[in-house]
């Protein structure tokens, strides 16, 4: 297991190697940017997927005015942000800023929406890679949600490895996709401004799908204004991935914060200008949108022609950055969730960094949540699309919020002028996340407005837990422990053999005041032959022999330990469970576990102690000389109960 673990993983990485860990800028971009940049592959075509069922192809005429919008909003949430990264250098984005500003449960809330906005990354990412696939390849259809979650498998093992092998890795896509869509967005409005690229046809049937054959109504009234409300949340995804950045600050070189502001700058250059400049293109050729072919897909097919190399090349890009997009989750999931952790409100296996300094129980737990809604919702990006942006707006809000509070907290220089900067970035993500849970409520939502909240009650629960657990193992002033004034041991056995003949040795060793043997028989004959060989080798001190006719080994034993430690009073009462272990691991399938469960019945039982004497099975010649020197004379005596009996000893 060990061998297959560091051929998937690498070697183990020392701590002193985490420097060397770091990401500079050009890996950094590909590996906190790869989702925000992946959101413009499919943030117009949702705009449109919301616009054309009602007003048809005359949506088109919205399309620039909403994505303007959504670029504003985008600027004005990367200047916040770049304030934040300087603020709080040490990652954390908006739980650190809310913990250290607004208190407990609006950091909670922020850390629970980032947790499902990560998790809902990875799911629209990876299925949203699918789907460019599937509309280069139609006979995959029906294989989406196997390809999606063999995508999360392997992104996971990538992770795995380490921050700076996977983001190596995923740089190259990374770039190369931003290659294909300046080339596309780029020779399109060329050859639409120059004349060369006519508006393309209108695919009836593509619209009627999407109509489902109804005329369309127009965007008037208050229904108008809702399918706006809706299809400017749809494409505020475009923002998602933008906090990304504020998360993982201490994965870049240092200067930490420099490098990390230029690279989120960096980041919304890109996506500002290619989210607009794929509307603007949209707007020019005007393309029937379909839920069956991507836009970038139909796009493509207009300006390069279907099946040519830049037409394959702009498709497999696509594909490479929404799977890659993904990794930004992977990235940031498990260090905010180890930040969680540490302060007390998550597990705290998840603040462990694994064998390649990565946080690995984060990884995993991501991967399973992610591989858990690509299977729940089909791999379907549509239906996934409303579940997403109420967690990232939420967490923009609150961390807008607490950065107005650290302005006049701190009040650094120009001070005033970042309180005007996230105040105005907090009334804007708040409406939109007002218009976000109004309009797409009935559509998917209502299931993050209802999660979150779930997220921060357990959050507090776990909190509770430690808290109390810490409470308990607080050493009082002036206390000291006091040595137990009586001592019990009692001794299981299943057999007379090597095991419980060290078991007997070591409870001698013990000293206690009293020593007990029990045995539990299913009958009478078996209880008879146990204690006629235990007689044989003269232990010093008898055994008890209970029958129970119902072939019973816990109930048994856990009534006469009662019985023991009420009859003697001990302070301290201690089990010895002798125990075999098989050389090799597969042979322990061969054996029932039922010491393993004893122990963890007694586990809870107060004043008790449960102690295992191992006997390694196969084990070397040291093992049988030291046997040899501890029972000289019963070397001939062969041992019963060690194989078929379903015992205490096993």
């Amino acid at each position: 297991m060990s061998s297959v673990k560091r051929l998937l993983l690498g070697r183990p990485l020392a701590t002193h190697e985490e420097q060397a860990q770091r990401l500079p800028k050009r890996i950094g971009l590909a590996v906190f940017a790869s989702d925000a940049i992946s959101s413009t592959a499919y943030a117009t075509e949702e705009i449109l997927l919301i616009l054309v069922p009602v007003a048809g192809l005359a949506a088109l005429h919205m399309l620039l005015p909403i994505s303007a919008v959504v670029v504003v909003v985008l600027t004005i949430v990367v200047v916040s942000y770049r304030q934040t990264i300087y603020a709080y250098p040490n990652g954390g984005g908006a739980y650190i800023v809310a913990r250290e500003n607004l208190g407990e449960m609006p950091a909670l809330v922020a850390g629970a929406s980032l947790l499902v906005d990560y998790t809902l990354t990875v799911a629209v990412s990876i299925s949203a890679g699918v789907a460019a696939v599937v509309s280069a390849y139609p006979e995959l259809e029906g294989s989406r949600v196997e390809i999606a979650v063999g995508v999360v498998v392997f992104m996971a093992l990538a992770n795995l490895r380490g921050a700076r092998e996977s983001g190596a890795l995923f740089a190259g896509p990374t770039y190369l996709y931003v290659l294909a869509l300046g080339l596309l967005v780029g020779v399109g409005l060329w050859r639409s401004f120059t004349g060369d690229l006519d508006p393309l046809p209108v695919d009836q049937q593509r619209l009627d799908d999407l109509t489902g054959g109804a005329a369309t109504t127009g965007l008037v009234g208050m229904a108008g204004a809702l399918v706006l409300a809706r299809a400017f949340s749809s494409g505020a995804v475009a923002l998602t991935g933008t906090e990304a950045i504020t998360n993982g600050i201490q994965a870049f070189r240092a200067p930490e914060s420099r490098n990390a502001a230029r690279t989120l700058i960096a980041m919304a250059v890109i996506l500002g200008g290619f989210f607009f400049g794929i509307s603007l293109l949209a707007d020019r050729i005007r393309p029937t949108v379909s839920e069956s072919e991507t836009l970038l897909s139909i796009m493509g097919g207009a300006v390069f022609g279907r099946g040519t190399a830049l037409y394959l090349f702009v498709q497999f890009t696509t594909m490479a950055i929404l799977f890659l997009a993904a990794n930004t989750a992977f990235a940031d999931f498990p260090r905010l969730s180890s930040i969680i952790a540490s302060d007390g409100y998550l597990p705290r296996q998840l603040a462990h960094r694994g064998d390649r300094l990565v946080y690995s129980n984060g990884v995993v737990v991501l991967a399973l949540s992610a591989a858990l809604l690509l299977a729940v919702f089909g791999g379907s990006t549509t239906a996934l699309i409303p579940l997403y942006a109420v967690g990232v707006f939420t967490g923009f809000t609150v961390s807008q919020l607490g950065m107005v509070r650290h302005h006049a907290t701190e009040r650094e220089s120009g001070w005033r002028a970042g309180q005007v900067v996230n105040g105005v970035g907090a009334t804007a993500t708040a409406i939109v996340l007002i218009t976000v849970v109004v309009s797409k409520f009935t559509t998917g939502a209502w299931i993050p407005a209802i999660v979150i909240p779930a997220i921060v009650v357990v959050f507090r629960g776990i909190h509770r837990h430690y808290a109390y657990v810490g409470s308990r193992l607080q050493i009082p002033e002036g206390w000291r422990p006091t040595a137990d004034r009586r001592h019990t041991v009692i001794v299981l056995v299943g057999g007379i053999h090597r095991g419980t003949l060290e078991a007997v040795s070591y409870a001698k060793a013990l000293r206690p005041d009293d020593v007990y043997a029990v045995h539990v028989a299913a009958s009478d004959e078996d209880a008879q032959r146990v204690r006629a060989r235990w007689d044989e080798w003269d232990l010093g001190f008898e055994l008890t022999t209970v029958v129970d006719p119902y072939r019973g080994l816990y109930r048994p034993l856990i009534e006469f330990i009662n019985e023991v430690d009420d009859r003697c009073g001990a302070d301290r009462l201690t089990i010895v469970v002798p125990e075999f272990t098989t050389h090799h691991w597969w042979e322990g399938l061969l054996h029932n576990q039922s010491a393993w469960l004893l122990k963890a019945r007694l586990a809870r039982r107060p004043h008790t102690v449960t102690i295992s004497v191992p006997l390694v099975l196969g084990g070397t010649q040291h093992d049988d000389a030291l046997l040899q020197r501890t029972h000289p004379a019963r070397d001939s005596h062969q041992a019963e109960g060690s194989v078929d009996q379903p015992t205490a000893s096993k």
